[in-house]
């Protein structure tokens, strides 16, 4: 059972907003250090933790690109993810589809009411979670894949405490 409890530790949630998340080569030309800043932002989960590492950006290398400002905020949309236990969440154009680790929630009532709350717009469909949403721009799928996160997290973890 070791790595079992190693292998819930290490999943992580992939993640699909159709959107360009990336440290551009103009922000910084050396490879080495792009992939070590990427390395060290795979290991970031808190807002926190985040935060430090943008202004350090913002120190060595000026003002944040567009870019790097979207993938820090996927990585935060990824943590909340992992804590609410959502294994795969997509987004387009017209709203995000999600899929649970091991195709359960923490919280069925309380994910049975959010999709009530959604007043149509969120369907379980093929055991994954569906909800519309007009989603045209780019701004538009991070912000909204952040807010359904945040929600499901709030979600899962009052069933967790419930329990």
């Amino acid at each position: 059972t070791g790595q079992a409890v190693e292998a819930e530790e290490t999943w992580a949630p992939q993640i699909n907003l159709g959107v360009p998340v990336l440290i551009p080569e103009d922000y910084v030309p050396d490879l080495d250090v792009r992939l070590g800043l990427y390395r060290r932002l795979s290991g970031l989960e808190s807002r926190r933790d985040l935060e430090g590492f943008a202004a350090e950006l913002h120190d060595r290398f000026g003002k944040l690109p567009g870019e790097v400002e979207t993938l820090l905020r996927v990585v935060r949309i990824k943590a909340l993810c992992r804590r609410a236990r959502i294994a795969r969440m997509e987004t387009g154009p017209k709203g995000a589809t999600i899929q649970f680790r091991g195709d359960r929630f923490a919280n069925p009532a309380g994910l049975a009411k959010f999709m009530q709350d959604q007043r149509g717009l969120a369907k379980v469909r093929d055991n994954r979670l569906v909800v519309r949403r007009d989603w045209r721009e780019d701004a538009d799928r991070v912000k909204g894949a952040f807010n359904i996160a945040r929600e499901l997290v709030k979600i899962a973890e009052e069933g967790q405490k419930a329990a």
